[in-house]
């Protein structure tokens, strides 16, 4: 009899533990999909290129040849030097999001 109790206890302890076990590698397998993924976008966001250039007024960030800016900068152009209006005129290549970052914290 109790031969009996400690055989089912440990086929009840071993059978917990494994699904334990498959379930821990289940998530830590999701969370290095889920890394990889947003490292993929992350470098993708990091070597998009613009041109930050004057639009209405303000600060234009245009994607590609695009006459529409996907993003507007309030940053009043006419307050900038000379030199840096005249940049703005011809357009200012950015290379990445992290530059353009820098960039926009300059002009603020």
């Amino acid at each position: 009899m109790i031969d009996r109790k400690i055989f089912f206890t440990l086929v009840s302890s071993v059978t917990v533990s494994g699904f334990l076990v498959i379930c821990t590698l289940g998530q830590s397998l999701r969370q290095q999909k889920i890394e990889a993924k947003s490292a993929n976008s992350v470098q993708e966001l990091e070597r998009t290129e613009c041109i930050v250039r004057e639009y209405d007024g303000k600060l234009g960030v245009f994607r590609g040849d695009s006459p529409v800016p996907y993003r507007i900068i309030d940053c009043n152009v006419s307050l900038l030097s000379d030199y840096d209006r005249e940049q703005l005129s011809e357009g200012i290549v950015i290379g990445s999001e992290t530059e353009l970052n820098a960039f926009i914290e300059d002009m603020e």
